[in-house]
């Protein structure tokens, strides 16, 4: 019978981690069948076949990966009944029609890996556009080979004008088709003379999307706003200004802020987004905001009471959903606050983080607001504060027109 293991390959990507894979083996050679999850060294038992419990995701990874072996012995089992002489390529293919490599099939293999990672908030983003391209299909699977750049176009064009979605929101839809492709490509390689992306065929180019902050007197106007009589409604702008005081702090990293990471005028954290470290100096009007949550909230201590009841963030996808949950009960506080002052831009979460690149604007230097954003690269703040500099644009004006 052909031995069937799971083995984190020796072949690294890009960050340092290595793919996972279900490794077959017959007559001393070996097939790789790859599973879509990405780990470290540290996180993996290679004695037991399982992640470490130290990593946050380990359960749901190992539940993935047990019915994925056992769906691999399985097959391998039933081919090795019916022939007698059975190699590991021909069992790996047989695993392969089991799994089916036909679009929606491997789409949901795709969202089970990105589930196994904690990834909530690109599941929720992901998982309803390959539903509509699902539904554009009439509800039935398609084969890879006969997903044609016409066919594309035509879903492209059906979502422009039969769901109405904007252009930039049609180009989402056919970006998740492409990593679904990337995927399916590690399982099968042939999958890749049917690829319809790069250069002659679909070209994934996204529009630049507007990012509109608001003004120090508009930020003014927020914070002298009297919402004593609406706690829910102060407590949201309580949110927002923090993340506009901290540089634009995302809001999943200021509901999981805890009381120790505050130390000696100073606030230290762990960006969630990118894991890096970060080192601010609390201000006067931080401080403000600080003295209405005196006490710790819940066993992990945090500032803010959303997440209150969770025992830990071990498990990032639940943390993501709570957070999700959280951000847009507080998104419809905030249009409350929106209509109360009159703005024409609507104040949501994200908002806070363009206040203050629109606020900075030219006065602080480039490599300074890389450290403070934790850019990877200037190129990405160069481009994300362009949408907030205009002087240069504006005295060339001046210079022509007085």
């Amino acid at each position: 019978m052909a031995a069937v293991k799971v083995v984190l390959r020796t072949k690294k990507n890009k960050d340092g981690s290595s793919p996972l894979a279900i490794r077959i083996t017959k007559n001393r050679k070996s097939s790789f069948l790859y599973l879509g999850i990405n780990l470290f060294e540290k996180e993996w038992d290679e004695k037991t076949q399982s992640v470490r419990k130290s990593h946050a995701n380990s359960t749901r990874m190992n539940n993935l990966i047990a019915a994925k072996r056992a769906e691999a012995l399985n097959s391998s089992l039933e081919l090795e009944t019916e022939k007698s002489q059975v190699t590991s390529v021909a069992v790996k293919k047989k695993i392969k029609q089991s799994a089916g490599l036909e679009f929606f099939q491997q789409a949901d293999l795709y969202i089970n890996g990105l589930k196994a990672e904690g990834k909530f908030n690109r599941v929720s983003a992901e998982q309803p556009r390959i539903t509509r391209f699902r539904e554009f299909l009439k509800g039935s699977d398609i084969k890879f080979s006969d997903i044609s750049v016409r066919l594309l176009e035509n879903f492209k064009t059906w979502l422009l004008t039969t769901r109405r979605i904007t252009e930039r929101t049609a180009i989402n839809h056919l970006s998740v088709i492409r990593s679904v492709f990337s995927f399916a490509k590690k399982e099968d390689p042939n999958i890749a003379k049917y690829y319809p992306f790069g250069s002659g065929k679909i070209v994934i180019e996204f529009p630049e999307s507007k990012k509109t902050g608001l003004s120090e007197k508009d930020v003014a106007l927020i914070e002298g706003l009297d919402l004593s009589k609406d706690p829910s409604a102060n407590h949201a702008r309580n949110i927002w200004l923090f993340s506009f005081y901290f540089a634009g702090m995302r809001i999943s990293d200021v509901l999981r802020l805890q009381h120790s990471d505050f130390q000696n005028g100073r606030l230290t954290y762990t960006m969630g987004k990118n894991d890096k470290n970060q080192s601010l100096k609390v201000s006067e009007r931080a401080l403000k905001i600080l003295a209405q949550y005196p006490e710790p909230n819940g066993k992990l201590g945090l500032i803010f009471p959303d997440l209150a009841d969770l025992e830990s963030f071990e498990d990032k996808y639940e943390v993501q959903r709570r957070i999700n949950v959280v951000a847009s009960r507080i998104n419809k506080h905030l249009k409350k606050i929106t209509s109360a002052i009159g703005f024409k831009t609507k104040i949501t979460n994200h908002i806070a983080r363009h206040t203050f690149g629109n606020i900075s604007g030219d006065r602080i230097n480039v490599q300074m607001l890389q450290k403070l954003y934790r850019h990877s690269s200037i190129i990405t703040t160069i481009g994300y504060q362009a949408n907030f500099i205009h002087k240069d644009a504006d005295e060339a004006l001046d210079a022509v027109l007085g």
